[in-house]
């Protein structure tokens, strides 16, 4: 880490100055912070997760994730990460190999009759606003009941 902060310093701060390379740095880490934040909520943040109910391993990670749609836009914005259910399933495999295996997770989910959830890009943005709203009222309920 520290490697990385002096690489950047020693690159931009010729380039920009003091002020010009932490305005960059700065903007660069809010746009990136922001994206992040969206791109990893919006397959989880919307799920109804409830207690442990003894299933599989595979159904609940079904349940726990969704997928969005894909598409070369979605891929791309997301670093494949809009393939979260198979992310879920196999973690070390290269996200650029999702797109592979998701035909044969929704093959295997219909086989057994579990749920394979995708949505669209905005619809998945507006679940995350819509869950936030939720579980922001149920803290204000709390908070002010006496």
């Amino acid at each position: 880490m520290i490697s990385f902060y002096l690489r950047i310093s020693l690159t931009y701060i010729p380039l920009l100055g003091l002020k010009g390379f932490l305005g960059l740095f700065f903007i660069v880490r809010f746009l990136e912070s922001n994206w992040f934040v969206w791109v990893t909520q919006m397959n989880h943040i919307p799920m109804h997760i409830d207690h442990d109910r003894n299933v599989d391993w595979v159904s609940t990670q079904l349940q726990a994730t969704c997928n969005v749609h894909e598409s070369f836009f979605n891929d791309w914005f997301s670093g494949h990460l809009n393939f979260q259910i198979e992310h879920h399933l196999f973690p070390t495999m290269p996200r650029h190999n999702y797109h592979k295996v998701a035909p044969l997770v929704r093959s295997l989910c219909a086989k057994h009759g579990i749920e394979y959830q995708s949505k669209p890009l905005l619809s998945a943005f507006a679940d995350i606003v819509h869950s936030l709203k939720e579980s922001g009222q149920l803290w204000l309920d709390a908070y002010l009941q006496k």
